[in-house]
């Protein structure tokens, strides 16, 4: 064994290049496979986690109290399949009255509560404390990213229709959405409870059919009627999960190509430095090293440097994989400390990738193994004869240049070697064709997502319990105001309204007035048309989604307890509960909007050449009270997916380019001694590089227009897999982004890969002493 281990870290130590591309090749695949990896595997578990410390209720049940009384309830906790409960605790619907705080909109199912512990739904205070006396309300708002400073005031106020007022004194958060807010039991009574509420944890509910009948065995017995609701776990998880989830589609397409790109360019690499170093082992023979020996020497040679190449890329994998995960789940209100790569993904990649190495390698290994000494030299020199002479002969009598006719005939030589070199540049080429659709897409979506996208400036009267200062100007006299600013282009009054809709819970409606022809929804509207009446709305297709509606229907809205009856024209393309409506149909109901508990924005627009910072400061000296900030039609998300494609496109492609490097490599290091014969027989270096790069473009001829084909049907694949995921159904224009300059370019990637790939070793080539290379053969 020592004799193998010095022999094998001579032939490491010798063949640098060669060694260095071994290196590069694993650590870039193995790179790729922990980020898909990881980013696959973490796209659930986390909610699982939070909840579990949590101790989350699989399901929340409320109960007429009229129906069943609080001791029946509380027996239920005895039932097969409980393993835990908590309550009954007092609920109601607390409807939201001027002079509450402003950030909250109604009604709030509150429920009384007398601490946030208990054996489900151990509710996270993160700011305040608990209410401890009547008086005191604590509400459910989703922690700031990052351990930031609370954006919600202290002691603010919710003010009942009845005149209750309720101080704010903590912000908590629960991962099972109980309530939205919670109250002392004393403050419950007082505020009459309309239900009472349950929390079970059961021993079965991995689905929710399991939850289901858990939920039917712990009521059972009770009286008929008195379950009047009840909400499972999973829905909530789905709900959470649907953020990451729009990576996964985008991550299985990535994590495929990596796995087989990595598989294909590993085995490719090793087996052809095995084989290229037939005449190496044949010397080995010859010295007196046995079969296993010389076998056991070259699974080393390239063994070690896949070995530090896997240990840095699975290194590289989970660094670069934690922020990307933190990413894509903040804002869920989860412990983003426990959003980690699980600690099987660098395993699997430590375990997996030398092994596929090691396999990579024992095929040819095992066929030297074979070998006499005279045959395996002999195997070394060269392909063995005949080997596309038929091809290289009709390619000779065409008119194109020798040099050209013989670099097409090259391929023919090694076809195993060929094949499995133009699959990667294939593959190569479909990741760069489906990254350029995704950010293409992406990028469309993301800037228009918001209808206010075009408007430059977001004017917002101050809010006193933010600390701001309270605008002089009401709103009539803050748009005159704005329009008589020198530089404005136009203004847009946007007003966000609670709305109740009949049948289906309240929601927080967009009205518009002002220059809206300015900031049309013309970019989102998957189906219908813009608003052009009072009595139109527009909807998200998630709000038409979740409450059965289509363009065409009828709905009726309740507008400060007015009904507004109105038509829905156009579903738009977002994942929030939006609906956005004309102000002329709030102002035919004769409601003063200021007191609807609404919240104002004016959308400027300004005109070219005027000073952004010289207007805001105008604005400031009109009213110290409105304050200025620009509209950033990016998103977080976007800059994720796009981040994300191009660098795992980026990794593909460079692998896929170091496979082509490879297989130049060897093939030069093979025709050693027949390039020397050209060059002696006066063929130019300019000429030699010529036929060697002309080897691998066709390759890449074929494989970039394969790449790109796949790469589209990719895409058109995989974006509506991805929408539905998101909750947010696409325009069609949004997956229509092939024009014909982006497919010309694209069709030359293959082309680019071979050429990057062959040039510098072709270059390398021409440097070679003939006289010392005819010699050495």
């Amino acid at each position: 064994m020592s004799a193998v281990w010095h022999a094998a870290r001579a032939a490491v130590r010798r063949r640098r290049l060669q060694t260095l591309v071994i290196g590069l090749v694993v650590l870039l695949s193995t790179a790729t496979m922990v980020i898909a990896t990881g980013l696959l595997d973490s796209a659930s578990r986390p909610f699982d986690r939070a909840f579990g410390k949590q101790q989350g209720a699989h399901a929340v049940a409320a109960f007429d109290p009229a129906e069943v009384s609080a001791q029946r309830l509380a027996a239920t906790a005895e039932r097969p399949g409980v393993e835990a409960s908590a309550g009954p605790f007092g609920q109601t619907s607390v409807s939201i009255a001027p002079g509450s705080a402003a950030f909250l909109s109604g009604p709030l199912t509150v429920v009384g509560r007398a601490d946030a512990g208990g054996p489900v739904d151990k509710v996270n205070v993160w700011s305040g404390r608990w209410a401890e006396q009547p008086g005191e309300i604590v509400v459910n708002q989703t922690p700031p990213a990052n351990g930031s400073a609370p954006p919600f005031p202290a002691d603010a106020k919710v003010v009942t229709p009845d005149g209750t007022k309720l101080t704010i004194v903590g912000y908590a958060h629960t991962l099972s959405r109980t309530a939205d807010a919670w109250v002392t039991p004393e403050q419950m009574t007082a505020l009459h409870p309309t239900a009472q509420q349950m929390l079970y944890r059961f021993s079965s509910a991995a689905t929710k059919a399991d939850v289901e009948r858990s939920v039917e065995k712990a009521t059972e017995g009770l009286p008929k009627g008195s379950l009047v609701a009840t909400q499972s776990y999973l829905t909530i998880k789905e709900d959470v999960a649907s953020g990451p989830g729009v990576y996964v589609p985008f991550l299985m397409v990535f994590g495929i190509l990596g796995l087989i790109v990595a598989v294909v360019i590993v085995s490719n690499v090793i087996s052809g430095a095995v084989v290229s170093g037939f005449r190496h082992i044949g010397v080995l023979k010859s010295l007196g090293f046995t079969p296993r020996q010389v076998v056991g020497i070259y699974l080393l040679m390239v063994s070690l440097p896949a070995l530090i190449g896997c240990v840095l890329g699975t290194v590289g994998g989970v660094l670069a994989t934690d922020p990307l995960l933190t990413n894509a789940f903040q804002g869920t209100g989860m412990d983003l400390s426990g959003v980690a790569i699980s600690w099987w993904v660098p395993v699997a990649a430590l375990a997996g990738m030398p092994l596929l190495v090691v396999l990579a390698a024992a095929v040819p290994a095992m066929r030297a193994h074979r070998l006499s000494a005279a045959e395996a030299i002999s195997a070394g020199s060269a392909p063995r004869r005949g080997r596309g002479l038929g091809i290289q002969r009709r390619l000779s009598s065409s008119s194109l240049p020798r040099s050209v006719s013989l670099g097409l005939g090259q391929p023919f030589t090694r076809p195993a070697r060929t094949v499995m070199t133009l699959v990667a540049v294939l593959l190569g080429a479909t990741t760069t064709a489906f990254a350029t659709g995704l950010a293409s897409t992406v990028t469309e979506f993301g800037q228009a997502k918001s209808p206010a996208s075009s408007a430059q400036l977001v004017v917002q009267p101050g809010q006193p319990q933010f600390g701001e200062t309270a605008p002089k100007l009401d709103d009539a006299q803050t748009e005159k105001a704005l329009r008589s600013l020198q530089g404005t282009k136009s203004v847009t009054v946007r007003a966000h309204v609670p709305v109740s809709i009949t049948g289906s819970k309240k929601v927080v409606a967009e009205f518009w007035r002002g220059d809206t022809s300015a900031l049309d929804f013309k970019d989102q509207i998957v189906t219908g048309h813009q608003i052009e009446a009072p009595g139109q709305v527009a909807a998200s297709t998630a709000f038409l989604r979740e409450r059965g509606l289509h363009v065409g229907d009828r709905l009726t809205m309740e507008v400060g307890g007015k009904p507004v009856r109105a038509t829905i024209v156009a579903s738009l393309m977002s994942n929030g509960d939006l609906l956005y409506a004309d102000w002329r149909a709030l102002s035919a109901l004769d409601l003063d909007a200021t007191q609807l508990n609404s919240r104002f924005q004016y959308l400027v627009q300004v005109s070219p050449g005027t000073s952004v910072a010289e207007y805001v400061d105008a604005v400031r000296s009109t009213d110290p009270g409105l304050y200025t900030r620009p509209t950033d039609s990016s998103s977080g998300f976007t800059r994720a997916v796009i981040g994300l494609s191009v660098v795992l496109a980026l990794m593909l492609a460079t692998v896929a380019g170091l496979g082509v490097f490879n297989t130049v490599v060897l093939n030069t290091r093979e025709r050693r001694r027949d390039l020397a014969t050209l060059q002696s027989l006066g063929m130019t270096p300019r000429q030699v590089v010529g036929m060697t790069v002309t080897s691998m473009t066709a390759l890449g001829v074929i494989g970039g227009v394969l790449g790109l084909v796949l790469g589209v049907l990719a895409h058109r694949l995989i974006m509506p897999i991805a929408s539905e995921a998101a909750k947010v159904e696409l325009p069609a224009r949004m997956l229509d982004v092939w024009q014909a300059p982006v497919l010309l370019l694209l069709s030359l990637v293959g082309v680019v890969i071979t050429v990057l790939g062959a040039y510098f070793p072709a270059r390398t080539t021409t440097r070679m002493a003939t006289a010392e290379a005819l010699r050495s053969e």
